[in-house]
C-alpha cells in the first residue's frame, strides 16, 4: 500500500492533502489533552513497531508480495488518534530515508495507512469488544476482527485511488497519464492480496499482541490508559515490549524471502515491462525524492543475501531507532504541554 510517487496524479495527492490536514490537527488535540509522561515510550515503541512489521514482506500468489501493518494494534492500544500520529511518523521516515512510498503521495498513504485503517479497525475493536473486561476474550478476539476490516478498508482506498487514475487523468487519446490500471483491475488486486494473506497476518499479529498483553500488563488494555484521570500501578515496565521489538529487528531479514514488488509499487522500468509503456505523468513525477540513503532498505554494493539481511538489519534498527525518537519528543512535548496548561 505504500504508493509510489508518478502514481497518483497532483491533484489526487492535493485532495487527499486536504483530508488529512484537520486530521493530523484533530489528532495532535487529541493527544495533547490525553497523554501522559509514562505513556509517551509506549507511542514510541508503537511506532517503531509499525516500520518494522511492514518490513516482513510475505508472498502473495502471482509474484507480487504485502505486509502486516500494525494500525488495528495501536489503535487497540493507544486510541485511533494517537495511532494516527504514530504511523505517520513511521510512514514519513519510510518515504525520506528509505524510499517506501513517494513523497508527492505520503498524503495518499497516510490517509490509507494513517486514518482509514486504525479508525476502521478501532471501530470493529468497540463493536465486538464493547464493555467487556480488559483481560476479556473479547478483546483479543475483536482487536483481531478489527486488525482484518482495518486493513482490507486500507487496501481498498487504495484500489480505488489508483484504479480512478485512468479514468480521470489521460491524454486526448485515451493513454493514462499515472497509475495504467483500471478500477476493474486495481481494486481485485489489491483486495485479493490483503483478504487472502496480509488481512489475515494483521489479525494475527493484532490478536497475538493483545493477548499477551492481557497476561503480561492489562492496564495498557483499558479505554482510559492515556487519560488524564486513570492512575494504574506504579509498576509500568516495557522492558519485555523494548526486547520484543529488538527481536522484530534482528529477524527482519525473513523479509527478503519474499521475491517481488508488492502490486502497484513497481519502479518505472518494471512497469514498462508490464504494460509496455510509461505513462507520462509518471515517468516525470518518478524519482523526484532522490535523496533516500538507504533506498530499498539496501546499501550500494551489499548485493548477496548474506550481506543485504544485514543492511536490511541496519536499516530496521536505524529506522525504528529514528522513529522512536522523533515519537519519544513528539509524546514530551504535548504531554508537558498539557501539564503546564493544567
Amino acid at each position: 500500500m505504500h504508493i509510489p510517487d508518478g502514481y497518483l496524479s497532483p491533484s489526487t495527492c492535493a485532495a487527499l492533502g486536504a483530508a488529512m490536514l484537520p486530521a493530523w490537527a484533530g489528532a495532535v488535540g487529541r493527544v495533547k489533552g490525553r497523554i501522559k509522561s509514562r505513556y509517551v515510550p509506549l507511542m514510541a515503541i508503537g511506532a517503531a513497531f509499525s516500520f518494522t512489521i511492514m518490513m516482513y514482506n510475505v508472498p502473495i500468489p502471482g509474484g507480487t508480495t504485502a505486509h502486516a501493518v500494525g494500525g488495528g494494534l495501536l489503535a487497540v492500544v493507544l486510541g485511533p488518534w494517537a495511532a494516527m500520529i504514530c504511523i505517520t511518523i513511521a510512514l514519513a521516515i519510510q518515504a525520506l530515508l528509505f524510499g517506501d512510498g513517494g513523497v508527492w503521495t505520503f498524503t495518499a498513504n497516510c490517509f490509507n495507512m494513517a486514518l482509514v485503517l486504525p479508525f476502521v479497525a478501532y471501530g470493529v475493536y468497540r463493536l465486538i469488544s464493547a464493555k467487556s473486561a480488559p483481560g476479556s476474550a473479547r478483546r483479543w478476539v475483536g482487536a483481531a476482527a478489527g486488525g482484518y476490516a482495518g486493513l482490507c478498508a486500507a487496501a481498498l482506498c487504495a484500489g480505488v485511488e489508483l484504479g480512478l487514475q485512468p479514468v480521470f487523468f489521460h491524454t486526448a487519446g485515451g493513454v493514462p497519464l499515472y497509475c495504467p490500471y483500471p478500477l476493474k483491475v486495481s481494486i481485485p488486486a489489491m483486495m485479493l492480496a490483503h483478504l487472502v494473506v496480509a488481512g489475515p497476518l494483521e489479525a494475527v499479529v493484532t490478536g497475538f499482541v493483545v493477548r499477551y498483553l492481557q497476561s503480561y500488563n492489562v492496564a495498557l488494555l483499558d479505554n482510559r490508559a492515556l487519560s488524564t484521570d486513570f492512575q494504574p500501578s506504579e509498576a509500568v515496565s516495557y522492558r519485555k515490549l523494548w526486547w520484543a521489538l529488538g527481536a522484530m529487528a534482528i529477524l527482519s531479514p525473513l523479509g527478503l524471502l519474499a521475491g517481488g514488488d508488492a502490486w502497484g509499487e513497481w519502479g518505472a522500468a518494471d512497469l514498462q515491462k508490464l504494460v509496455g509503456f510509461i505513462p507520462a505523468g509518471l515517468k516525470r513525477m518518478t524519482g523526484t525524492w532522490s535523496f533516500a540513503p538507504f533506498r530499498d532498505y539496501s546499501l550500494p554494493g551489499f548485493d548477496s543475501f548474506g550481506s543485504s539481511a544485514l543492511v536490511y538489519i541496519f536499516c530496521a534498527v536505524i529506522g525504528a531507532g529514528i522513529i522512536c525518537l522523533f515519537t519519544y519528543f513528539f509524546g514530551r512535548f504535548q504531554a508537558l504541554e498539557r501539564k503546564e496548561r493544567n
